[in-house]
């Protein structure tokens, strides 16, 4: 008899327990691990590698489903359980919204609104919005952050972020520096936007976690994971420029524990153009090549281990049209060409350990052989960067302690460098985020570096974060920030054109103290619409700047130590909407103020804008699988390196905006068709004035007439007293051009 009670019972619960199963997609491909969960029972399960979930043992009823995954924007559902087996479909989009999780502000990975360092966040979502073929034209729709070309020739420049110079901007891939100017372009050059996870962007110093060079900000390139890219990925567009670009991508096994994730991308640019009759190309020739690949290792206890390497070589020039390698080094006709060769390798281990201790490494081999004009420039870089960090919390006390070391070897052929630089550069760091409460963080770090040319070098670092509901917060920040100068790593304005350069004195070490305060909030309306609001008011001092001074002699770049102070300070805005008719729209603005005080007498920086403003506006139409992407930007003027009195170039530069289109058709299985507009505007420099590029008809200065002084005078061959100089550049001097490209993905 209690035999046939428990059968009974075993068959109604049975069939009364009810099954979910279904899957999840992202832009029609399978998303694989994403967290499927069910509100009232607490209860839920992963997709597979297919996208593919079960949920077991389910009573009938009413339940609160949804889908989530770093990266990507949570869908919830109601669903009704029944007798009848239910089929439950998901299609997320990749999020740009704040639940993102960010691993640049502290070195641990938390969710963008507990972090107390505010930390800007883009997937490659945003950078489909306008495809470039390279990380460094796709952040020129970042507020606050503006590609800044520094050359009219060979085009090769750097990453401005509110306002400061290149230099102070540290570039790293996976939270590995790519250490010195030199690098920084080639660091944000040949990764195929398919293998990258996000890109992560703080804005203010962040010496006291990764030491020189992070005074003004850093960019984070956050590669993805092998479990989380497509099978087979590649990426093509071609341009009315004659520009084309490959983005290839794949990932492949090896056994039970080994991913391997590849990347290649090549881009090519042969059609010389001069559209402003100066006989000097527009746009410099490029024949780039980068191969990517990334090891991931599964481990017990899910320990880390990858390992990762970039190969890179670029071969680059600009000049007059008739120019071909034959000319290359010569004074017959002028040109500049740079052959890059850079090797990088990156890697992460966690140490079989109970407590939990992590090893980064990184090296990196630049090789760079320039002429610019005749004037040779042969420059190699290694450098080595080894970091153990020890992450422990404590009761409230989420402790990180660090140790690490930098080697660096930097030679080349110029009179600044008579012997190579050779130095290591230990450090040890230490962070404590003390949790007082739900509403109050607090976040003290301090730094301590060895330089044996400069000595000890200290900074500290205060974070404060108060979160008086669940969707706001204000951030406090405060801290140092310091930096070791590499002139000729770091000014290509000091390679190139006819200005002699003259280092006045022995260069210090530049220091500054930052202040930031930022608020952060999400707003969710009656009408289904979604607001990101992101505020920032910053403050830096400098006590000692390394600035190219243009101005005291027009055939010179002088550097000397800053005899004064020089302050950076502005305000921020930026507003993220989605409505629930399809409309996104991204947008920012920046008013900032940077300048110099010597002698009292306070000037502002040369080539830096005091507005900007960035916009993204999407459209996806579901029914019939189009999306319209109107990306932009605008700038306030700059003041501008002028040659002396007579030089008939504007002092400043207009506003000038950069705007584009694009449509992308995604109804077939794995394909997208794109195609648009870039600079819809025809917007270039030359517009205004008289010519862009200083004597560009004598670029070797064979009929200049110099006085005893060694300054350019007039002549009826040259009116304005004018020397060779294509140092006036403040943006791009591509005009309008149509693009079309294929993506195709395979899962």
């Amino acid at each position: 008899m209690k035999t046939l009670i428990f059968f009974i019972s075993f068959v109604s619960i049975s069939i009364s327990a009810q099954n979910i199963s279904g899957r999840v997609f992202t832009d029609n491909l399978p998303l694989p691990y994403v967290n499927v969960y069910i509100k009232e029972l607490a209860k839920g399960a992963l997709t597979n590698e297919n996208g593919f979930f079960v949920i077991e043992g389910l009573d009938n009823g009413t339940y609160t489903i949804s889908a989530s995954f770093t990266g990507y924007k949570t869908q919830t559902k109601r669903i009704k359980v029944d007798n009848n087996n239910l089929n439950v479909i998901f299609k997320l989009e990749e999020s740009e919204m704040l639940e993102e999780v960010v691993v640049t502000g502290t070195l641990k990975a938390v969710s963008r609104l507990e972090s107390p360092v505010p930390v800007e966040v883009y997937t490659p979502t945003f950078l489909k919005k306008n495809p470039t073929p390279n990380i460094f034209e796709a952040l020129q729709n970042v507020n606050g952050v503006r590609p800044q070309i520094n050359c009219n020739v060979c085009n090769t420049g750097d990453i401005h972020i509110n306002g400061l110079e290149g230099p102070y901007t540290l570039v790293l891939i996976d939270g590995m520096p790519i250490v010195s100017g030199l690098s920084t372009v080639y660091g944000l050059s040949g990764i195929p936007n398919s293998l990258i996870e996000q890109i992560e962007i703080i804005k203010g110093p962040a010496s006291s976690l990764y030491g020189s060079e992070a005074v003004g900000g850093l960019i984070n390139i956050i590669t993805k994971l092998p479990e989380h890219a497509p099978l087979l990925f590649a990426d093509s567009f071609v341009s009315g420029w004659g520009e084309a670009n490959l983005d290839l991508g794949f990932k492949a096994k090896i056994g039970n524990n080994t991913d391997i994730l590849t990347g290649i991308n090549y881009f090519n640019y042969s059609n010389p153009i001069d559209n402003n009759n100066d006989n000097f190309t527009d746009l410099t020739l490029q024949d780039r090549i980068s191969v990517f690949q990334k090891w991931n290792f599964r481990r017990n206890q899910n320990r880390l281990f990858s390992v990762a390497g970039r190969f890179f070589y670029e071969d680059r020039w600009g000049g007059e049209m008739q120019w071909n390698p034959d000319f290359r080094g010569g004074s017959e006709v002028y040109g500049e060409s740079i052959y890059t060769k850079r090797y990088e390798l990156l890697g992460k281990y966690q140490l079989p350990v109970r407590e939990k201790l992590l090893f980064q490494f990184s090296y990196t081999n630049h090789d760079q052989n320039s002429v610019y004009g005749n004037v040779p420039y042969l420059a190699s870089q290694q450098i080595g960067f080894g970091q153990l960090t020890w992450d422990k919390s404590l009761n409230q006390h989420d402790l990180l302690f660090g140790l690490a070391a930098r080697y660096n070897y930097y030679n080349d052929n110029t009179p600044a460098t008579p012997v190579s630089d050779n130095i290591t550069i230990p450090s040890f760091f230490i962070q404590d985020e003390i949790s007082i409460n739900k509403q109050h963080d607090i976040l003290l770090g301090a730094r301590y570096d060895y330089d044996a040319r400069h000595g000890n070098i200290f900074t500290p670092r205060l974070a404060y974060k108060f979160k008086p509901s669940e969707n706001n917060i204000f951030r406090l920040n405060a801290g140092t920030g310091f930096r070791v100068v590499n002139l000729f790593t770091e000014e290509h304005a000091a390679l190139t054109g006819a200005r002699d350069v003259i280092i006045a004195e022995t260069l210090k070490p530049e220091q500054s103290y930052n202040i930031n305060l930022n608020y952060l909030s999400k707003i969710y309306t009656k009408s289904g619409i979604i607001i990101g609001l992101d505020a920032s008011a910053w403050y830096t001092d400098f006590t000692n700047v390394i600035l190219p001074d243009y101005d005291t002699n027009p055939n010179q770049i002088i550097y000397d130590n800053l005899d004064g102070k020089s302050v950076s300070k502005g305000l921020s805005f930026n507003i993220d909407t989605m409505f629930s008719n399809g409309i996104k729209i991204l947008g920012g603005i920046t008013f900032q103020d940077v300048s110099k005080t010597e002698e009292g007498i306070t000037q502002r920086q040369i080539l830096t804008e005091s507005f900007t403003g960035t916009w993204a506006a999407s459209y996806k139409n579901y029914k019939y699988n189009l999306t319209f992407d109107y990306t932009g930007n605008i700038y306030g003027p700059m003041r501008l390196p002028l040659l002396g009195d007579l030089d008939p170039r504007l002092p400043e530069s207009p506003y000038w905006s950069i705007q584009n289109i694009q449509a992308t058709f995604s109804g077939f299985k794995h394909i997208e068709i794109y195609g648009g507009v870039k600079n819809l505007l025809n917007w270039t420099p030359n517009k205004g004035n008289p010519f862009i590029i200083a004597r560009a008809n004598d670029p070797f200065d064979e009929n200049v007439q110099f006085d005893n002084n060694g300054n350019a005078v007039a002549t009826p061959d040259n009116p304005y007293a004018l020397t060779f100089d294509p140092s006036y550049v403040y943006g791009p001097n591509q005009g309008r051009r149509l693009f079309f490209g294929l993506r195709y993905s395979l899962n």
